[in-house]
């Protein structure tokens, strides 16, 4: 699949990773719909670099339905999806409070987990009614995070919700095979996120420290090349790829 020819949804395309993507994905020359729940921001982006931005909720089925239905009407198709949508929280299993709060678990787990999956099984059904392009009808991109193999601390929520986004990868590969679409996941370590940002320069640095090489925090356009490359390999299928400088946390 050339980029050019793509068609992509981007989930939390507003900001972050999301953003990044939808600006490289467009500068390929492929069509692109922002999926997000911040449409100004969202809206915003997609003024500037000639997208499309709908307000969805991932987690709600009836919302990524309208989303997807938009998106088709705006792109004229749709054949990639890349899964950008997630969110963190820091809270150890047993803290000084008590016990881990459970309902913020279950968010994590719906956003990070349900929510991937929700936009995987309606974008999917979407993508099964294209026609054969060079063998294939369309391509989905995850986003886990190294933390699904080696979380730290306070982690337990968004370490399980990312493990299961890598875990699923192959299975889901297996029952999309017969439809001829693709799926792929990125794990990333460290990146210039918005939540990184908002951390002192010294914290940055830091956390620069840790990583084996390069010595320095990922940038969202190398995750945005990785993503690209997914929709594009149509041999790369299945796959979980880390993308971190190396860098395994303890």
């Amino acid at each position: 699949m050339q980029i050019a020819s793509v068609k992509a949804i981007v989930t939390g395309g507003a900001s972050g990773l999301g953003a990044a993507t939808a600006r490289a994905f467009r500068e390929g020359g492929a069509e692109v719909t922002i999926f997000d729940r911040d449409t100004e921001r969202g809206g915003t982006l997609a003024a500037e670099i000639g997208a499309t931005c709908v307000g969805v909720d991932v987690t709600d089925e009836a919302s990524v339905a309208a989303g997807i239905a938009a998106a088709r009407a705006a792109m004229g198709g749709l054949n990639a999806l890349v899964n950008c949508a997630g969110i963190a929280i820091g809270e150890k299993t047993l803290g000084r409070d008590g016990p881990h709060d459970l309902a913020r678990y279950r968010k994590v787990i719906d956003v990070n987990l349900v929510g991937t999956f929700n936009c995987i099984r309606l974008a999917a059904a979407d993508m099964a009614g294209n026609e054969l392009v060079d063998g294939e009808r369309g391509a989905i991109v995850n986003t886990a995070s190294i933390a699904a193999f080696d979380g730290q601390k306070g982690q337990a929520a968004y370490a399980a919700s990312k493990a299961a986004v890598a875990g699923m990868t192959l299975p889901i590969a297996r029952d999309l095979a017969q439809n001829g679409i693709r799926i792929n996941t990125i794990a990333p370590g460290l990146f210039l996120t918005p939540m990184l940002l908002g951390l002192p320069e010294e914290a940055q640095v830091q956390l620069a420290a840790d990583v084996t090489f390069p010595k320095r925090l990922g940038d969202p356009a190398e995750y945005a090349r990785l993503a690209r490359f997914m929709v594009e390999c149509g041999y790369l299928n299945g796959e979980t790829v880390r993308l971190d400088g190396a860098l395994r946390m303890r």
